[in-house]
């Protein structure tokens, strides 16, 4: 898979397109990227894909935007598992935001080679979100390229969206989170040196600091974790802001490995998030902490043990 930072290509070859944020990749964003796979297959283009970095909302509104589902990182991950061919991540900022709607649906089609564009059915695009279909038919008849657009997937009657799997997720619904991704929500990242309190307790843990700092669930939960070149071990694991230890707010996602010595700072893990055990709490001491921890890891070891 071809990755280009910016609206640019190296190549004139016609390609077929879409364009979105795709937080997640959930079902709906895989939906349409199967539809364009088709598409494309049948005009023997390849395949294109243009995201935004930050998200818009990131940029506009960097206090209130939206928990990210995905980092860049593992937005590439998916895309490249999809078979798309190419990314081109475009930076979002003050002079991109400012682009007209038809600047950008031209621009698409002039530097991009885009002779087939596929959109979802409520994307809206260009300054002041002013661009939608209607918009980009219009210019594909004077430009002479070809554009589509898809429903939403509806999942038991609820249209799948990055919006309801946030929800989900801060509820602590698991359950209805993975089925609007297809997959089980997952956090990526690579294992820094903490204040080590947990191994003095004994329940050491591997630490990963999120990239954003609004992650869409917290509370302690049953995890499998993928690390690079050890395979997938077992754990349980805590996303918060650990208000029995520390209290500068920050999040940490704290990852205790079941019967794991090895040291693994620098190493890259997914986190895989399983079912969730219980909110975070304040303690009144360590001691009850490490009670509480105890029982948590018994609660998750039990839960490894039914659904072997």
């Amino acid at each position: 898979m071809q990755i280009f930072r910016g609206l640019y290509s190296l190549s004139s070859q016609p390609v077929a397109l879409t364009v979105g944020n795709f937080d997640g990749v959930h079902l709906g964003h895989r939906a349409l990227i199967d539809i364009l796979k088709v598409e494309a297959k049948e005009r023997h283009y390849p395949t294109a894909v243009v995201i935004f970095e930050p998200h818009p909302r990131e940029f506009f509104s960097p206090n209130n935007a939206p928990a990210r589902l995905s980092s860049l990182r593992e937005k590439l991950q998916l895309f490249a598992a999809l078979g798309v061919d190419q990314v081109h991540i475009c930076r979002f900022n003050a002079h991109f935001a400012q682009m007209t709607a038809s600047d950008f649906a031209r621009t698409l089609h002039q530097k991009l080679h885009a002779q087939f564009i596929l959109i979802g059915d409520d994307f809206r695009f260009g300054s002041g979100r002013s661009g939608d279909f209607a918009l980009l038919q219009h210019i594909a008849q004077q430009d002479h390229f070809e554009v589509q657009a898809v429903k939403s997937v509806l999942h038991d009657g609820v249209r799948v969206s990055s919006t309801a799997i946030r929800s989900a997720l801060s509820a602590g619904q698991l359950r209805t989170a993975q089925q609007y991704l297809g997959r089980h929500y997952s956090i990526s990242g690579r294992v820094v040196r903490g204040a080590q309190l947990g191994r003095t307790i004994g329940f050491p843990t591997a630490n990963i600091v999120p990239k954003h700092n609004r992650p869409p669930l917290s509370g302690v939960f049953v995890v499998e974790v993928h690390v690079e070149g050890l395979g997938i071990l077992q754990g349980v694991a805590s996303m918060g802001v650990r208000p029995t230890v520390a209290d500068d707010n920050r999040v940490l996602l704290e990852v205790y490995i079941f019967e794991f010595k090895q040291q693994i700072y620098g190493k890259h893990l997914r986190v895989v998030f399983l079912q969730k055990l219980r909110d975070e709490a304040k303690f009144p001491h360590v001691a009850a902490l490490t009670q509480q921890i105890a029982l948590d890891v018994a609660k998750a070891q039990n839960w490894f043990e039914q659904h072997d």
